[in-house]
């Protein structure tokens, strides 16, 4: 049974990793993301190490071994899972599924889990549009295009968020928006790469940063816009 801490690690490795071409990530990056000390790191990479869970040199790049990435993804399909159950079932806002989901994630039942899975009737993605792995360790990809690439006059719906932090996420629901909300994009800025968009009745100007941050969809039809 891996400890909390264990776990953690785990999964920022996971996340990191998938953000790189190899699939590997450096121990400066893990310090940073976890907010401990580089010496930390390297003591708890030696353990996961014996364990058989990271490939691990000292000073190298390191990536998960088969049995790490299997450890994460589960680790990551119960947080996923609660985050879920906390927003379909309890209630909870978007904004604030992911505090307490990082304490649920760690319960070891898998039984409990499977049953939550059934529960939800085996979503697909969580509250923030992010994939659940399925009880094999599946995970489907993660949505491509973000509404920066969406043409003048396109209309669009939201499936997902780059940035699930609580000031994003609550300026969104700030603007009305929500998975699946409908947004027609009115013009491009060339300037500083902002853009107009409209949301039901209301017409806003969003920044570049905030458009590269909202994955979405197509929808099968255009506006006329001057």
């Amino acid at each position: 049974m891996l400890s909390k801490t264990e776990e953690d690690y785990l999964k920022a490795l996971f996340h990191l990793a998938s953000e790189d071409k190899e699939h590997k990530a450096g121990t400066n990056q893990l310090a940073v993301v976890l907010s401990v000390k580089p010496a930390s790191v390297n003591s708890m990479l030696k353990k996961l190490k014996d364990k058989q869970l990271v490939d691990y040199q000292k000073y190298g790049r390191l990536s998960l071994t088969t049995a790490g990435r299997e450890a994460a993804l589960g680790l990551i399909r119960k947080h996923r899972l609660w985050e879920t159950f906390l927003y379909q079932a309890l209630g909870f806002s978007w904004d604030e599924v992911h505090e307490v989901a990082e304490q649920l994630e760690h319960v070891q039942s898998e039984k409990l889990i499977a049953r939550l899975d059934h529960f939800l009737n085996y979503p697909e993605t969580d509250p923030h549009g992010d994939p659940i792995p399925n009880a094999a360790g599946v995970m489907a990809s993660k949505p491509i295009m973000t509404l920066a690439a969406v043409p003048i006059g396109q209309s669009c719906k939201i499936t997902g968020v780059k940035d699930d932090s609580n000031l994003f996420l609550q300026y969104l629901t700030g603007l009305g928006l929500h998975l699946d909300a409908r947004i027609t994009v009115l013009e491009h800025i060339p300037f500083d790469h902002s853009l107009r968009i409209q949301t039901k009745d209301k017409d806003w100007q969003v920044s570049e940063k905030f458009s590269r941050h909202i994955f979405v969809d197509l929808i099968d039809e255009k506006v006329s816009c001057v």
